[in-house]
């Protein structure tokens, strides 16, 4: 029975020991500058990413906006009948002649 329990504290021994090694070597991790710095640069990717979400929600808003003035547009295009090229008409041709202040003289012969 003795040895037995000898046993069992030795092994609790052990384990209190591993786990004051693991927790002394945390701390010293914890404690490093290069993870510091990887916390900041998680930090920072944690920014951007707030960044991007944003764009993207702006995107869909401008998608929605996109689309509804295509439809507006095809609906447009479609109330319109096709118009054919105007010419000029008699009235223009004489009221550009009319607005001459001095009258063409013939040639003489």
């Amino acid at each position: 029975m003795v040895s037995a329990m000898a046993q069992g504290k030795g092994q609790k021994d052990i384990l209190s020991r591993l786990s004051d090694a693991g927790e002394e070597a945390l701390s010293r991790v914890a404690g490093s500058q290069a993870t510091s710095r990887v916390l900041e640069g998680v930090g920072g990717m944690r920014e951007r990413l707030d960044d991007v979400q944003r764009k993207v929600r702006g995107l869909d808003e401008l998608e929605k906006r996109v689309a509804k003035l295509e439809k507006r547009v095809e609906e447009l295009s479609k109330a319109k009948p096709a118009s054919t090229p105007r010419t000029r008409s008699a009235t223009t041709k004489r009221t550009t002649a009319s607005s001459r202040s001095t009258p063409r003289k013939k040639p003489s012969s």
